[in-house]
This record gives structure tokens, C-alpha cells and sequence, in this order.
């Protein structure tokens, strides 16, 4: 689905990133790992095209994304891959079920009726459906990130990207979110997660370990 062909970035005199050649297959659940400063979440960033590269070259799905423009990226990012970050980022003048249909309002590939079913949907499946109407400020942390999991998957994408995801939760709210995590996974979703909780990272199949830019090592979890 994902292929990165020796990819690298270069900020100034500093390299990010340095010749990187890795693939990630439709149904994987990678987390990538390394302390801070090595270069993860620009990988992430990289992948998912928020992010442009110094050099080499990315595929999705077969797509040149270092040859697309700035239009045709945001367009793939909002109707292909879904993003959900270490804060929540939802909008505090939108209730929780507005934000959630925001990004397929935005899009407008299907009709405001369809858009909210499908928000309700994943609301319950979440168990956060009693939350709709609330305001962001009503509700917990693991409630609003679990509300910005519903957004990311609104328009039904093919990959979820995660920046430490529960990097802000405490322990239970982390259990909460996880198992919806490994639900999706389960459910055929590919999922690219960083994290620098060794614990967060066990629930994926693989653990790809970045350190001064380079891929260090790759752990299988589970097949």
C-alpha cells in the first residue's frame, strides 16, 4: 500500500531522515518507535505526504505522492488516510458529533444524511453515542480521542496515522483506546502508529525502531 524508497530529509545542515527504504502492506499495524529526535513522526508525516521529503520517493497505492501537488496531497489525505493525533484537535464551536462529520462535509463525496449515520454509527460502536450534542469541553480525554478515531475513519479511508495516540491518556483510557485500535486492525484497517510507550507498541504486529534517522530494527509481533 505504502512504499518508501530511499527517502530522506533534510532541515538546514540536519538530517531528519536518511536514505530510508521500507513497505507497509494493506492490514499492517506498525508502530514505529526511537527516542526523541530520531526522526519518527517526521516518518509518519513523510508517508502520509503532510510532509515533504529532500530526496527518494514514495508510493500509495502505485500513486507517486512526491510527484503530486499540494491540491491532489490534501485531496488524498482527506478521502485515503485518516489522522489521529496525540491531542484530540477538535473544534470547541462544534459538538462532538459535528466534528466527527466535518472532514465528510469537507470532502462531499456523499450526502450530509449519509455522512451522519456513518458518524452515528461509529459512535456507538465506540460507545460515546450519548456525546453527540456535547461540547468538547464536556467530555473526557479518552472520550474525545476516541471521537477523533470516529473522525478519522469518516470517509471510510484506506490507512490510519497515528501520533502517539494516547500519549495524553492515563492508563485506563489507554486500555480503551487500544482496543479500538486493535478492533480496526482486526477489521482489515492498516494502521501506522508512533508511540513511545513500549506498552502501546506491543499491541501492534510489527515494531519498526528508528534511531538518528535510520531504520535500527524491525520486531514481529504477530503475523
Amino acid at each position: 500500500m505504502i512504499k518508501a524508497d530511499r527517502i530522506s530529509k533534510t532541515i538546514g545542515t540536519t538530517e531528519i531522515l536518511r536514505n530510508i527504504s521500507y513497505s507497509i502492506e494493506k492490514g499492517d499495524y506498525i508502530a514505529v518507535m526511537g527516542p526523541s529526535g530520531s526522526g519518527k513522526s517526521t516518518f509518519l508525516y513523510s508517508i502520509s505526504g503532510m510532509d515533504g521529503i529532500s530526496a527518494g520517493k514514495i508510493l500509495f497505492d502505485d500513486k507517486d505522492m512526491t510527484q503530486m501537488s499540494e491540491k491532489e496531497l490534501t485531496l488524498l489525505r482527506l478521502t485515503e488516510m485518516g489522522f489521529v493525533f496525540q491531542n484530540a484537535q477538535l473544534l470547541k464551536n462544534l459538538s462532538i458529533l459535528d466534528n466527527i462529520m466535518l472532514p465528510g462535509l469537507v470532502a462531499g463525496l456523499e450526502k450530509p444524511d449519509v455522512v451522519r449515520e456513518r458518524a452515528l454509527q461509529y459512535m456507538k460502536r465506540m460507545g460515546i453515542d450519548q456525546l453527540a450534542d456535547r461540547d468538547i469541553r464536556e467530555v473526557s480525554g479518552g472520550q474525545l480521542q476516541r471521537a477523533s478515531i470516529c473522525r478519522a475513519m469518516i470517509n471510510c479511508p484506506k490507512v490510519l496515522f497515528m501520533d502517539e495516540p494516547t500519549g495524553a491518556l492515563n492508563s485506563e483510557a489507554t486500555e480503551e483506546v487500544l482496543k479500538i485500535i486493535q478492533e480496526l486492525n482486526a477489521d482489515g484497517m492498516t494502521i501506522v502508529l508512533v508511540t513511545h510507550d513500549a506498552h502501546v507498541a506491543e499491541s501492534a504486529a510489527k515494531i519498526v525502531l528508528i534511531q538518528d534517522g535510520v531504520i535500527d530494527s524491525v520486531k514481529i509481533n504477530r503475523t
